[in-house]
């Protein structure tokens, strides 16, 4: 399984940006693709995940009214669409697969949990 990850860069506060994340070497439609991020000296946290068998989804509350995910199940493929960036939104964001069911469980990461590399998102004028 391998995940690619893109979209990160340097943008302006109040800005947006699309981060995208695909999967190859997954069954078809079965999997959870999830974005996480971690900022420099914090723990890194769930930003919102997409199941690509249901499309239920995870979102953190408190991101959720600028954060929107959605999929495309034919490029095995997952969107962050975030809106209204703040400089605390700066960090290295990361997506993540596991099970289809996985936003059930609020996208908790585990010992099956299938990391890509991050991408870097920094919001400063």
């Amino acid at each position: 399984v391998q995940l690619q990850a893109s979209g990160g860069g340097l943008v302006q506060p109040g800005g947006s940006l699309k981060l995208s994340c695909t999967a190859s070497g997954v069954t078809p439609n079965s999997v959870t693709i999830g974005w996480f991020r971690q900022a420099p000296g914090k723990e890194r946290e769930a930003v919102s995940c997409i199941s690509l068998s249901d499309g239920s989804t995870f979102a953190q509350y408190a991101l959720a009214d600028r954060f929107a995910i959605s999929r495309d199940n034919a490029k095995n493929t997952v969107y962050l669409q975030a809106h209204r960036l703040k400089p605390e939104d700066t960090a290295v964001y990361y997506c993540a697969v596991d099970s289809p069911n996985w936003p059930r469980s609020g996208c908790r990461w585990g010992a099956r949990t299938l990391w890509g590399q991050g991408t870097q998102v920094t919001v400063s004028s």
